[in-house]
């Protein structure tokens, strides 16, 4: 990659790993379900006025929008509320890596290879240690499995999204589906609010919220969403995937330095451990052997306009 393009995607990371804070900030003035409903509602509207439909079935917004949504976003601003720290909330939520090889070994009968299963054997040794940490120091254990609940469903979305683009002729453009994907999710996510969090919750929101709120759910919708994703699928267009992907690894050590040094959250040496064992094993789990991956140079592509 380009050195420019290195900073880029360094830069993605950072804003993903900062992205905690405002989820944790806009928590304070919104029910959780509710919020997640709000984040797609504005990431949806007014883009997809603006953004071309990608040529997909509608199924797959359905099939992607649903477990991204509902499961990984739904379950995480619930986990959070229930006390997991930003801090770590953004590391648990990399084990979807693990969960998306597994799923796809069990779904899609893919074959695991000695590097995949021993990165899942280190990285759930990780977890485990987490849990343990989390129980020990009087954290809700139910918040962090939730939390974990999230990243196994953000593992179902992945497999869909591949299932998807196995079924087109060329790559689907990855900010245009984030786009009109976020049509799905506010409808179950609102009726889900209705019924868990009641009639109630989008009065008191309206009249709670507050400036560092708003702030907060515009980050979210428009930079950690729209722009992050765009430029990612950007990167993605333009080098291998799996050069791109590492750069997600980043995604935890700015999610812990920013949730440490503007929340004030503290990380003990246990479950600093814990998070090292689980970043280590995705890693090692996502990663193959260089001599075996040959990288044709990317074809220079012509500015897009939308």
């Amino acid at each position: 990659m380009r050195s420019r393009h290195v900073l880029l995607a360094t830069l993605i990371a950072a804003l993903w790993g900062f992205n905690f804070v405002p989820i944790k900030v806009a928590l304070d003035d919104l029910s959780p379900l509710l919020m997640a409903a709000l984040r797609f509602t504005a990431a949806a509207l007014p883009a997809v006025f603006l953004v071309r439909r990608p040529p997909v079935a509608a199924r797959w917004f359905v099939l992607v929008g649903v477990p991204l949504g509902v499961g990984q976003f739904g379950l995480l601003f619930i986990g959070m509320t229930m006390g997991m720290p930003a801090g770590l909330a953004s590391v648990v939520l990399q084990v979807q890596a693990v969960f998306t090889a597994l799923f796809a070994g069990l779904l899609l009968h893919e074959r695991l290879g000695a590097r995949q299963i021993a990165g899942m054997v280190v990285a759930f040794c990780g977890v485990a240690l987490l849990g343990v940490a989390q129980a020990e120091g009087g954290s809700p254990v139910a918040a962090f499995l939730v939390c974990l609940g999230g990243a196994a469903a953000w593992g179902l979305a992945n497999i869909a999204m591949r299932r998807m683009n196995q079924s087109t002729r060329k790559p689907v453009d990855a900010f245009g589906f984030m786009v009109w994907m976020s049509l799905v999710p506010p409808i179950p996510l609102f009726a889900l609010s209705l019924v868990f969090e009641g009639p109630g919750a989008v009065p008191d929101a309206a009249r709670n919220i507050s400036l560092a709120g708003l702030a907060s759910m515009a980050f979210i919708a428009y930079i950690s969403t729209l722009f992050c994703f765009g430029v990612w699928g950007w990167l993605m267009r333009r080098y291998a995937a799996s050069t791109v992907a590492m750069y997600s690894l980043l995604v935890p050590p700015f999610g812990l330095l920013s949730a440490g040094v503007l929340l004030h959250e503290h990380v003990d040496a246990t479950r600093l451990g814990a998070a090292a064992l689980i970043i280590a094993g995705v890693a090692a789990g996502s990663v193959r052997p260089r001599s075996r991956i040959r990288i044709a140079p990317a074809a220079p592509q012509a500015a897009e306009t939308r």
